[in-house]
């Protein structure tokens, strides 16, 4: 296995287990974030959809982890999901619609967009 390929197994591995611990608690606190972040959810649909479309890209990012170069076409998409969130947070911060106490989880999914956007390329270096 090529050193790129090693790399992308540890970032998405890193990334799925990551993202399946923090987004799988969503299913059991919608409550205590409408007390903590008000107002309450009044769309359920979308916070439930959120949580179970970010999670089915975490085990997208275990799949890619278990075979980078087999598997690095679904690098895109996976560089557009953490870009999805981390920009429309940072924007949204921006323009004072959300607040910034959201920019540490922003700014790990651009982390990982970075991370994922190198694997890409190295797994592409040594096909």
């Amino acid at each position: 296995m090529s050193d790129g390929a090693r790399f992308a197994r540890r970032v998405f591995g890193a990334a799925g287990i990551y993202g399946i611990v923090c987004l799988l608690p969503m299913y059991f606190i919608e409550g205590y974030l409408g007390q903590i972040f008000p107002p309450p959810v009044t769309h359920p649909e979308f916070f439930y959809g959120f949580a179970g479309v970010a999670l089915a890209f975490q085990v997208l990012f275990l799949l890619v982890a278990r075979d980078p170069v087999r598997h690095r076409d679904m690098m895109i998409p996976s560089i557009m999901e953490k870009l999805g969130y981390g920009l429309a947070v940072v924007v949204l911060v921006t323009i004072g619609r959300t607040a910034a106490g959201m920019l540490p989880t922003a700014l790990i999914d651009l982390g990982l967009a970075v991370l994922f956007a190198i694997a890409w390329m190295r797994t592409g270096v040594a096909r």
